[in-house]
């Protein structure tokens, strides 16, 4: 008897720019139509590039990880990162693309950064998240810029946005030390004058793309006060003119759980020669420039990756059969992708608002209550996309069974990064709390209101209308609670501030996704984005909870016994 197994096939990717009906129907409305043509081309090759090249590139690359060589054969201390083959290759794709560099050129105006940012979504799912290095040159191209250090402008940023891959440079980040990840007011690191030359002292635990030219980073001057105003934010280049590193001590690659492929260090600076970007003081507001803008990038990169779940499983389910059918004809399989797909559709819509906010207010066209909401936003559209991009990729791997536990289908890498998400720059409840200080300090919640209301105004059909009112409802809630919980109990706003947060988030992006969803009605005669807004509606919008019992909740927490009361 020749016994011959059955074999399933895998799932496959084609162009995934064409694919992808939700960005492309998003740009039919947001962009002009000139600007489309101009672009579209560009997005069509990325969109080949994602599911062909580079995903066959990533599968085969799998197993190759950063390797940190200390020293050389003849004892020399040489610290070398080298990365892997498909992040070299992304770098070099990075830079001709203008993954940066297409923010700052001026070709398309307010819409650069719509045009940016759908490249960089295509791109990152298939790149091994070299959208990290990526993320932290833009906001270091965008806060030297700020700055005005004309020498500095002038010295870095023709790299930071070349579109050469010999001249172009990524830059680093590096904030994070032990003493406390997101309470950067701890920093150990100093800076000293010596000689003329200021020079920096101290270990950073976690820093991220240790491979590129420069970094941007925090250090406390002799003498400063303690806390995030005694620090100081300094320009750093690793290497020196014969590539050697600059007093800079490389101890270890970190061993995460996911991003494998970005090489993160943890390493000590003894005496390495910085360049103060602005005053000497007031680095962690100086830095808040590049904070917003990686923090978009995370916004983007989850979409990316929920984008990329659901095309796998969806190509897997029209192939896999079950109980004498496909998946996809599978009533119970069909409700759950279509719970994924709206999760998408409502994460991608609200980080692309995001993205046009930005673009607008980079070339001058927000008004001061809309520049309140952007900055509210960074925060909310963070937190927001980082708990769905997790969510969305779990479901994505329980969609394959087995297959999707098993590392050499390349489907476990998925959900390893997206974990990544909610945690890089600043955790769900960090970002909470900036969105409910920000909220305090001036009118970004009006704005927010408004926008909402604004969003949902042109729905025409009467299930948009209703989905449109279950938003605004849950924002007045919202707001609500605020003034109420702010009045009597700080302790409670704290402790509740993740489920405002989380409500203002999906109230907002429940808007705009009806938004979305009237005008595919009116120009595409598409439905697809009504059925998104009412299943995301369903999966619950409000999370406020009214009164939140503190003792319990302590008790809960620290597994403390909690007295019966009559």
């Amino acid at each position: 008897m020749n016994f011959q197994p059955f074999n399933q096939s895998p799932p496959t990717l084609g162009n995934q720019y064409d694919e992808d009906r939700v960005l492309r129907s998003y740009l039919q409305r947001a962009l002009p139509s000139d600007v489309l043509h101009a672009i579209e081309p560009e997005l069509r090759q990325m969109g080949d590039l994602s599911g062909g090249e580079l995903y066959r590139l990533q599968l085969a690359d799998r197993l190759h990880e950063p390797t940190l060589t200390n020293w050389d054969a003849w004892g020399n201390r040489i610290d070398q990162i080298e990365v892997s083959p498909l992040w070299q290759r992304a770098e070099k794709l990075a830079a001709e693309f203008g993954l940066v560099a297409a923010a700052y050129e001026g070709t398309y105006g307010r819409f650069a950064r719509t045009h940016q940012f759908a490249l960089a979504y295509l791109f990152h799912p298939s790149s091994d998240v070299y959208t990290c290095p990526l993320a932290m040159t833009d906001g270091a191209t965008r806060t030297l810029l700020n700055s005005g250090n004309r020498p500095l402008i002038d010295r870095a940023i023709p790299h930071l946005t070349s579109r050469d891959p010999a001249q172009f440079w990524t830059s680093g980040q590096w904030m994070t030390e032990a003493t406390g990840g997101s309470d950067v007011g701890l920093s150990e690191t100093v800076a000293q004058m010596e000689d003329g030359v200021w020079r920096l002292y101290g270990r950073k635990w976690f820093t991220s793309a240790t491979t590129s030219p420069m970094t941007l980073t925090l250090a406390r001057p002799e003498g400063n006060p303690s806390g995030g105003k005694g620090l100081a934010l300094f320009y750093v280049e690793l290497r020196d003119a014969a590539g050697t590193l600059q007093n800079i001590t490389v101890h270890r690659l970190k061993d995460k759980l996911g991003t494998r492929k970005v090489p993160t260090a943890e390493l000590t600076m003894n005496g390495t020669p910085a360049i103060p970007v602005q005053e000497l003081a007031n680095g962690v507001r100086n830095i808040v420039p590049m904070l917003h803008l990686t923090r978009t990038w995370n916004a983007v990169s989850a979409v990316g990756f929920m984008r990329r779940g659901l095309a796998l499983a969806r190509d897997y389910a029209r192939q896999r059969r079950a109980f004498g059918a496909t998946l996809a004809q599978k009533p119970l399989h069909v409700d759950t992708l279509a719970q994924m797909q709206a999760e998408f559709e409502a994460a991608f819509h609200l980080t692309f608002f995001l993205v046009d906010m930005i673009g607008r207010e980079e070339h001058g066209e927000l008004a001061p209550e809309q520049a309140d909401l952007l900055r509210l936003l960074t925060s909310l559209a963070k937190l927001t996309t980082g708990k769905q991009g997790v969510v969305v990729a779990s479901e994505a791997l329980e969609a394959f069974g087995g297959a999707g536990y098993v590392e050499d289908t390349g489907l476990p890498l998925l959900l390893r990064d997206s974990q990544v998400l909610p945690i890089w720059e600043g955790t769900t409840n960090v970002l909470a709390l900036d969105a409910l200080r920000a909220i305090g300090k001036d009118e970004s919640l009006e704005a927010l209101k408004e926008q909402v209301s604004s969003s949902v105004a042109g729905a025409q059909d009467g299930r948009l209308q209703a989905m449109g009112a279950l938003a605004q409802t849950a924002v007045a809630h919202a707001e609500r609670w605020l003034l109420q919980t702010r009045q009597r109990n700080l302790l409670a706003l704290e402790a509740g501030a993740r489920r405002f947060a989380l409500t203002l988030g999906r109230a907002l992006a429940l808007a705009l996704l009806v938004e979305q969803a009237q005008w595919s009605l009116e120009h595409e005669g598409d439905g697809r984005p009504l059925a998104a807004a009412l299943r995301f509606a369903q999966t619950g919008i409000d999370a406020i909870v009214e009164d939140v019992d503190a003792d319990m909740a302590r008790a809960l927490a620290n597994d403390d016994l909690l007295p019966l009361q009559s």
